[in-house]
């Protein structure tokens, strides 16, 4: 039943690269008044990465990125309540109650927690050097630390599927996916394999 809600829970990556489009814009726009904000990195993006053995899928995004109150804000009260109320509604087949829940709190971390069992966002606010990582399991918790494995402006999202998602994570399938819902962002979105040491394949 859960399911049926995101039409074969295909909207997360719908959702994700629309949230990731909508960074890099917020950048651009922010960039007019400080165009130091695009200093050596101008030509903003959206890139998918996925390890089918590990069974992770990245979107990142050089964007406007979020600092630690940011996260908390913007993460944490889905985190703490919504995905929580979300999945007791889903279960128990209340699809409009869900739906309405998905308006309120937004879709993405909700889809994006159907098909992965934890999700890790790693960000840096445009114009500030401190990185940060916010992890969750979707299940009302989740915390937020220093990372030096953020990027150097803007976010990314680190999708640990669980095993019978699996199959979304295939060259063929995603690229059907980014056409069918994001065909209409106009910024650049790319897609790669990469292997178990995160390294882009040939």
């Amino acid at each position: 039943m859960v399911h049926s809600v995101y039409s074969d829970r295909e909207v997360f990556l719908r959702e994700l690269i629309s949230n990731a489009a909508d960074a890099c814009d917020k950048l651009r726009y922010a960039a007019i008044a400080n165009p130091d904000l695009l200093a050596g990195d101008p030509q903003l993006a959206v890139s998918l990465a996925f390890d089918k053995k590990a069974s992770i899928l990245t979107i990142a995004d050089n964007g406007i990125g979020m600092n630690r109150d940011e996260l908390i804000d913007n993460l944490g009260t889905i985190a703490r309540s919504g995905t929580k109320a979300f999945m007791e509604n889903a279960k128990e087949g209340d699809s409009d109650e869900a739906l309405h829940l998905i308006g309120q709190f937004g879709v993405g971390f909700y889809s994006a927690f159907m098909v992965a069992k934890t999700v890790e966002v790693y960000s840096t606010r445009a114009g500030e050097k401190a990185g940060w990582v916010w992890i969750s399991d979707g299940t009302g918790s989740f915390t937020v630390e220093p990372s030096d494995g953020a990027p150097a402006r803007g976010t990314r999202i680190k999708l640990n599927f669980r095993k019978q998602e699996k199959n979304l994570l295939d060259e063929l399938e995603l690229r059907r996916i980014v056409r069918t819902y994001s065909d209409h962002i106009a910024i650049p979105i790319t897609l790669a394999e990469t292997d178990n040491e995160g390294r882009i394949q040939a």
